[in-house]
């Protein structure tokens, strides 16, 4: 089962249109799938699109009263994929945004990749569209804000949104973690999932994609000085919460890969 996790808050205008977009991929690649949508405490009409996909899609959405923030949001929708999963060594978690800017065509390239062993996938984002030169630059050099603290091997762009996770790593990451799981918020969340994945991943690979800042159909949220400090700040809050190691060695990756397929 591939659980597609889209965290969501006043995307009204895009969030059905993507649903269906997940659909058409999935038909012409025949996979078991869920998707997942947190409605973070949206004030647009966010609730109503989404109520009639449920009917026709195996969709399921989860909501929260107020808005608790994009962090909280990705964590609810890991554990959610986690609760219903059954085959966790073989079952795994996509996650993308709502707004157009992660293109569903990907997916296939993200799934194959964990069909042939790897545990944690990050898109490496070429950005076009609206996208400012600031917001740019801090993408390119968020990696340095965090260096000596935070080290992804086999993955650069460590605030990339657009990713897919095996959930027995998840799962073993989270159990590690508790409820402070992520204590960050924004870019920052992403690194720290990755991170703190990352380790109890056996193979940990990167792919190509292309980031449309110009599709969505409301203004950037992103403010690239608030982000940066945040990603700053981010740093002595990663101290404080290292990644715990994990439980049992990890074993070959040729041993890994036959275990995902039983």
């Amino acid at each position: 089962m591939i659980y597609v996790c889209i965290p969501s808050h006043n995307e009204a205008a895009t969030i059905g249109l993507l649903l269906w977009k997940i659909r058409q991929v999935f038909a012409g690649f025949p996979r078991e799938y869920q998707l997942l949508v947190l409605d973070d405490g949206s004030t647009d009409a966010t609730g109503d699109v989404l109520e009639p996909y449920t009917r026709v899609l195996p969709l399921t959405v989860v909501r929260h009263p107020e808005r608790l923030g994009y962090a909280a949001a990705v964590q609810k929708l890991l554990r959610t994929a986690i609760e219903l999963t059954d085959r966790p060594k073989r079952d795994a978690a996509i996650l993308m945004h709502a707004d157009f800017t992660h293109n569903p065509q990907v997916i296939p390239d993200l799934v194959r990749r964990i069909e042939s062993g790897a545990d944690l996938v990050v898109t490496e984002g070429t950005l076009e569209g609206e996208p400012s030169r600031p917001q740019r630059m801090l993408r390119r050099f968020a990696p340095q804000l965090l260096r000596g603290i935070v080290n992804v091997p086999g993955v650069r762009d460590l605030v990339s949104g657009y990713s897919i996770i095996r959930l027995v790593a998840l799962r073993n990451a989270m159990r590690s973690h508790g409820s402070g799981f992520l204590v960050t918020d924004g870019w920052a969340a992403n690194a720290e999932l990755y991170w703190r994945t990352g380790r109890y991943a056996r193979r940990v690979e990167s792919v190509a994609s292309v980031e449309r800042h110009d599709l969505r159909q409301r203004p950037s949220r992103v403010r690239p000085t608030d982000e940066a400090m945040n990603i700053w700040r981010a740093r002595s809050q990663f101290r404080a919460t290292p990644i715990a190691p994990p439980a049992e060695p990890i074993a070959r990756d040729t041993e890994r890969q036959a275990e995902a397929l039983t």
